[in-house]
């Protein structure tokens, strides 16, 4: 278990994957606001859970998991801490986003609204994030850096 941990912690010292983990983290955290505290115009956790499982039928753990990888995801990202576990949980979240919803609209952004829904570019440049960080760890500036050095 300790290797595990140690292997899940470990990060190369570079400020690129700071770079990339923090711009993940903060563009991740209002959705996630959203979907649980219903700040940023969101509607909160028991709507969007509400909203997920009867209105897009997904099942309540997937529901709620999203919800949660959003939110504590994008602060432990922005934090340093254990960022490839959430790097994976967000990459598996946006490939089953891509999947379900988007996959259907093809690659572009709804920029002008005259597509039914929205292409598959965004999940794309989040999911390439991920894997970046996924490879690499946090960086240099994270809390899993110096947790690691203690170890």
């Amino acid at each position: 278990m300790k290797h595990l941990v140690k292997k899940l912690l470990k990060t190369h010292p570079n400020m690129g994957y700071s770079i990339a983990r923090l711009t993940l983290g903060l563009v991740i955290f209002p959705h996630g606001a959203q979907k649980l505290l219903g700040l940023f115009g969101g509607y909160g956790y028991t709507a969007t859970m509400e909203s997920f499982t009867t209105q897009m039928g997904l099942p309540s753990f997937i529901a709620f998991s999203i919800i949660i990888i959003e939110f504590f995801g994008s602060i432990s990202l922005i934090l340093g801490l254990f960022s490839r576990f959430w790097a994976v949980s967000l990459i598996g979240m946006f490939i089953g986003i891509i999947y379900t919803t988007q996959l259907a609209h093809g690659f572009f952004m709804n920029w002008f609204g005259n597509q039914a829904g929205e292409g598959y570019e965004y999940s794309l440049l989040i999911i390439g994030l991920a894997l970046t960080i996924m490879v690499n760890g946090s960086g240099t500036w994270s809390i899993d850096k110096l947790i690691s050095k203690k170890q």
